[in-house]
């Protein structure tokens, strides 16, 4: 199954309090977080095209675009959703896995895992069990503890046919 892949990576890391793109950040094998991320979708074969979607005026994305023949640059938007629904514009292939650019730990074996959903699914995600006490609150006082057994995780990459989550952003 040929896919396109959507890395977003347009935040700035103010969580982590870096003062940069924290997918800029260097792990201790010395290569930045988006390389090693984008690296493993290069490793697959059917991995056709990446799209990652930073910002634009940033000098390491072109550096990243050069390096990688495969991979364009989107522009990042103001919102997590604008700048997925940006890097999806720009993909080619009839499927699409989209991935948090800021985890650099996905696995061909977690890619082929959404891709074999996807020849019977339109749509598919990985999630893990919560092992957290998730509560809902109003106001400061607990309205609702939700079992832990009826709670997952999602986690990316999340795959879906291409023009079902285009129609969806629309």
């Amino acid at each position: 199954m040929k896919y396109s892949a959507v890395i977003v990576a347009a935040g700035v890391g103010q969580r982590m309090k870096l003062g940069f793109n924290k997918a800029y950040a260097k792990l201790s094998t010395g290569k930045t977080i988006i390389e090693t991320t984008v690296e493993v979708f290069l490793q697959d074969p059917d991995c056709k095209q990446i799209v990652l979607v930073t910002d634009m005026e940033d000098p390491y994305s072109k550096q990243l675009s050069d390096q990688y023949g495969r991979l364009v640059v989107a522009r990042g938007g103001a919102t997590r959703q604008e700048s997925v629904y940006s890097g999806l514009k720009g993909t080619l292939c009839d499927y699409v896995l989209i991935h948090d650019g800021a985890r650099p730990y996905v696995s061909l074996e977690l890619i082929e895992r959404i891709k074999r959903a996807l020849e019977t699914e339109k749509a598919a995600l990985l999630a893990i069990s919560s092992k957290d006490t998730v509560k809902r609150v109003k106001d400061g006082y607990v309205l609702e503890t939700y079992p832990r057994s009826e709670l997952m995780l999602a986690q990316t990459p999340q795959g879906f046919e291409t023009d079902l989550i285009l129609e969806c952003y629309k």
